[in-house]
């Protein structure tokens, strides 16, 4: 049904490929900004590894929040974080393939740090349904199309 529908309108769903590529530079995005905000920290404590991951346990809220409103704003607005844009694809409304709204960026972005927290295991979902929808695509009703 979903391959039907986005013929219909033209779109195409994202491949698991360009996902990942997202993925990767949102998360590099934020790392880099979270080392910039706490960069005074983390050198007045040492730079070996191990102090830097302590003192990056310590700050776990702080960047879960960072992602939060990153992933929420980016996702809301623009319909695509930079990383999303970089590899050309964006998020839309499952229901009728339209932006989405900003409850459903905020419940994506939450369901998405849901999955990181537990092994990842909602990414998996996108290799198991037709529209490749990972668990907080699910749960937010929203498609990862090219953009």
């Amino acid at each position: 049904m979903i391959d039907e529908q986005k013929n219909n309108d033209n779109f195409e769903l994202a491949t698991i490929n360009s996902r990942i590529i997202a993925f990767i530079i949102d998360d590099m995005l934020i790392t880099f900004i979270v080392l910039a905000i706490f960069w005074d920290t983390i050198t007045n404590n040492g730079s070996d590894l191990t102090t830097v991951l302590i003192l990056m346990n310590k700050f776990v809220f702080q960047v879960l929040v960072l992602k939060f409103v990153y992933q929420t704003f980016f996702v809301w607005y623009y319909g695509a974080t930079l990383g999303k844009i970089v590899a050309k694809i964006r998020v839309i409304d499952y229901d009728d393939f339209s932006k989405v709204s900003l409850v459903q960026s905020a419940l994506r972005s939450f369901g998405r740090i849901l999955s990181e927290m537990f092994f990842y295991i909602g990414f998996i979902f996108a290799f198991f349904n037709e529209g490749k929808q990972t668990f907080h695509d699910k749960i937010s009703k929203t498609l990862v199309v090219n953009a």
